[in-house]
């Protein structure tokens, strides 16, 4: 396949869509603009959005490749958590499109994460190794709380970089104390299963606030939580003007730690795990005094294994466009 420049390059999530442009082989992606996903019908009329506020005169996008939030089979493209269904064979028809790539977002995020440099990120600690120094066979992972929990990993093999897609944000999610088994056994009765994302998403956080005000409320401290957003909760837990969110946030950095340590074990991931998505960042320091590393590591007799894989937080939230552009590159090789 010979992927035509200039190429469109797109993340979509369950709640924005994030268009950019590459104009030539080795370009960065430019002018970046964010589109809400709920006032497009679909791809086809948000890129058309995006491409009607470029200045005049600038070349149509003869490639493209979106980044959607949701498991691809086929032509046929639902997103998980927004309203978008679409074929991609129609969209790249009506686009006028010589090649259109779809992959997951989190393989987009995943296939970023080579290129990531020291502004980008924030590092827990040792910061992860740069991409030059990682070994052939090294595996480097991202988990990103956004509107949903997505997961990645990125393997290097000679001469590119391989995308581990999946669906892990929807395991099963596992208590570590007495206080998140009486969580979980909250949120079992509005839900059988409750996933990772569940609890550790921007759709789950309103969940796991109604779990902890519950089991909260059983104490004697009860709060009612019914009506905040996940907006509402970061803020009032931060401020400290709501006991129940702020629990919520320190069982939220938790579990997080947690379950990366899971995908860390399960990946094998030495090159580090890397967080992404929207969340993380809002919370400022109180993610980075929180329990997450500790967490991360208590695994028992692989404590050591873990505590030499460095963690960090991605800062730079258009990081998936360069994945997405990169996801060319490789299929054009």
């Amino acid at each position: 396949m010979s992927a035509a420049y200039p190429w469109l390059v797109a993340d979509v999530g369950g709640t924005n869509a994030r268009f950019g442009t590459v104009a030539g082989p080795g370009a960065p992606v430019e002018d970046v603009r964010v589109l809400p996903v709920a006032a497009h019908a679909g791809p086809a009329a948000a890129v058309r959005a995006y491409l009607a506020a470029q200045e005049a005169g600038k070349p149509a996008p003869r490639s493209a490749a979106f980044a959607l939030a949701t498991a691809l089979d086929g032509d046929r493209i639902e997103l998980t958590n927004g309203a978008w269904n679409f074929s991609r064979a129609g969209t790249q028809q009506e686009l006028g499109l010589q090649t259109l790539l779809c992959l997951n977002d989190f393989e987009a995020q995943a296939l970023s994460l080579p290129r990531l440099r020291g502004h980008q990120l924030r590092a827990w600690g040792e910061a992860p190794p740069a991409a030059e120094a990682v070994a052939t066979g090294t595996v480097m992972a991202v988990i990103g709380p956004g509107t949903g929990l997505g997961v990645g990993g990125v393997v290097r093999a000679p001469g590119r970089w391989l995308a581990l897609p999946g669906e892990g944000g929807h395991v099963t999610l596992a208590p570590a104390d007495d206080f998140e088994s009486a969580v979980l056994s909250q949120a079992r009765r509005e839900f059988p299963h409750v996933s990772a994302e569940r609890f550790l998403s921007g759709i789950g956080m309103p969940v796991l606030c109604r779990a902890v005000a519950a089991v909260l409320a059983g104490s004697g401290r009860g709060e009612d939580v019914a009506a905040l957003s996940t907006e509402q909760i970061v803020a009032h837990g931060l401020s400290g003007e709501s006991a129940a969110c702020s629990r919520t946030l320190d069982v939220f950095c938790a579990m997080l730690g947690g379950f990366a340590g899971n995908v860390a074990l399960t990946l094998g991931s030495r090159g580090g795990v890397f967080i992404g998505g929207g969340i993380v960042p809002r919370l400022g320091e109180r993610f980075f005094q929180s329990e997450f590393r500790r967490r991360f590591e208590a695994k028992g007799r692989f404590q050591s294994f873990l505590a030499g894989i460095p963690t960090a937080l991605i800062t730079d939230t258009l990081a998936a466009l360069s994945g997405a552009s990169m996801a060319l590159e490789q299929a054009d090789a």
